[in-house]
C-alpha cells in the first residue's frame, strides 16, 4: 500500500496538465518501414469512431471483401492490440468473401483515453466495452438478416464478446480466440488492492513496479506468444511507429473489471445461444484450460478445440499453427453461412 501511495503522489502533480491531445482519438497510423506488404492495411480499408453516450469515443476500422460478402466477422482486440495487428487476418478474411470490422478497446489502440497517461491501459468495467460492440452492429453495420454475424474475439476480448451476447448482440456465432478469464496473478490480491485504489478514487494508477511501453521489451517469440519471429515483431513496429497507440501495463481498475467482467461473463454463461467456438493453443501461457472447459460447458452450443503447438497469439503464429487456426474459423462460419441460407421445399 505504500508503495501505491507513493506512485499516486508522483503522479499527482501531472494531473492538472492539460491533457486534452493526449486522451483524443486517433485514426489514421503511419506504416511501419520494417513490415512487409501482408501485414499493411487491406486495399479499402476505412476507420471510423463509435461512441455510447457520454462514454469515449472507440476507433473501428472495416474493409470489404472484393466479392458481395458472404458473412460479417466483428473482432474484437485483447489488452495492448490495435486493430493494425490485424490486419494479415483481415486481408485472409476479406479474400474468403467477408466482411471484416475491427473494434478496438476503450483506452486502447486509437481508442479515446480515460486517463491522461496514454499508454495506462484504464477501465472502471468492461460493460462499456460491450455496449459498444452492440452499438457498432446495431447502428453502424446493422446486418442483413441473410448474411451472418460472427464475433472473433482475442484474449480478455472474448470477455468482451460474451458479455455482449449475454447482454443482447444478435450475433450468429461467437469465436473465443485464445480467451482470458482470469489474471495471471492473485485475483484476490488484485481485488484488494482494487478495493482500495478505488475508495480514493485511484483506480486509474498501475500497481507499484507494473511498466509503462518499453521500446526495447521482450515481445512475440522472446515473449512466449508466438514461435514465429516476423509476425512476433508486427505489433512493436506499429507502436514503435506510432506513439499514440503505445500501451503499457494495465491500471488496478482495470484488473480489478477483468475480475468482475470474468465473474458476470460465467454467472450469465447460459444466456449464450448463438454456437460458439473456442481455440487456444497448447502453449499458451495465459489462457487457463479448466476455466475454459468450465465455461464452454456452461454453453449450449459450444465447441473447444485445442491447437497443441500454439502459443497465445494464434492469429501471429507460424504459418503450420495459424493455417489450422484459420481452417477451424473458416469450417466455423461456412456453417453460419449454411444455417442462414433459406430452405427450399421440394
Amino acid at each position: 500500500m505504500r508503495r501505491l501511495l507513493l506512485a499516486v503522489l508522483m503522479f499527482l502533480p501531472l494531473a492538472g496538465c492539460g491533457d486534452g491531445d493526449a486522451r483524443a482519438p486517433f485514426a489514421d497510423s503511419r506504416t511501419p518501414p520494417s513490415i512487409t506488404p501482408r501485414f499493411y492495411a487491406p486495399d479499402n480499408w476505412a476507420w471510423g469512431y463509435v461512441r455510447v453516450g457520454n462514454g469515449p469515443a472507440q476507433r473501428y476500422g472495416v474493409s470489404a471483401p472484393p466479392i458481395g460478402p458472404r458473412a460479417t466477422v466483428v473482432i474484437l482486440t485483447g489488452y495492448a492490440e490495435p486493430a493494425e495487428k490485424w490486419f494479415e487476418t483481415a486481408r485472409h478474411l476479406n479474400k474468403d468473401g467477408y466482411t471484416v470490422w475491427v473494434l478496438e478497446r476503450q483506452g486502447q489502440g486509437g481508442s479515446e483515453r480515460l486517463t491522461p497517461w496514454r499508454d495506462v491501459g484504464h477501465v472502471d468495467s468492461f460493460e462499456p466495452d460491450a455496449a459498444a460492440v452492440r452499438a457498432l452492429v446495431n447502428v453502424v453495420i446493422r446486418p442483413k438478416g441473410d448474411r451472418p454475424l460472427v464475433v472473433l474475439a482475442h484474449a480478455d476480448g472474448g470477455l468482451v464478446a460474451l458479455r455482449a451476447v449475454e447482454t443482447g448482440l444478435p450475433a450468429d456465432g461467437v469465436i473465443l480466440s485464445s480467451p482470458v478469464f482470469a489474471l495471471q496473478s492473485s485475483p484476490a490480491q488484485t481485488t484488494q488492492v482494487a478495493v482500495w485504489a478505488s475508495r480514493l478514487k485511484l483506480g486509474w494508477i498501475r500497481p507499484p513496479g507494473a511498466p509503462g511501453w518499453i521500446r526495447d521489451a521482450p515481445v512475440g517469440v522472446a515473449a512466449g506468444m508466438t514461435d514465429d519471429k516476423t509476425r512476433g515483431a508486427v505489433q512493436q513496429a506499429w507502436l514503435t511507429a506510432n506513439p499514440d497507440l503505445r500501451m503499457g501495463s494495465p491500471s488496478v481498475g482495470w484488473q480489478a473489471a477483468l475480475v468482475e467482467a470474468s465473474e458476470r461473463a460465467r454467472a450469465d454463461v447460459s444466456r449464450v445461444r448463438a454456437p460458439v467456438l473456442m481455440l487456444h493453443g497448447g502453449k499458451d501461457r495465459l489462457t487457463t484450460p479448466a476455466i475454459l472447459a468450465g465455461a464452454c460447458a456452461a454453453i449450449a452450443d459450444c465447441r473447444a478445440a485445442a491447437l497443441p503447438a500454439g502459443h497465445h497469439d494464434l492469429h501471429m503464429e507460424s504459418d503450420a499453427v495459424r493455417d489450422a487456426w484459420l481452417v477451424e474459423i473458416e469450417h466455423f462460419i461456412k456453417a453460419r453461412i449454411a444455417a442462414k441460407a433459406p430452405r427450399h421445399k421440394g
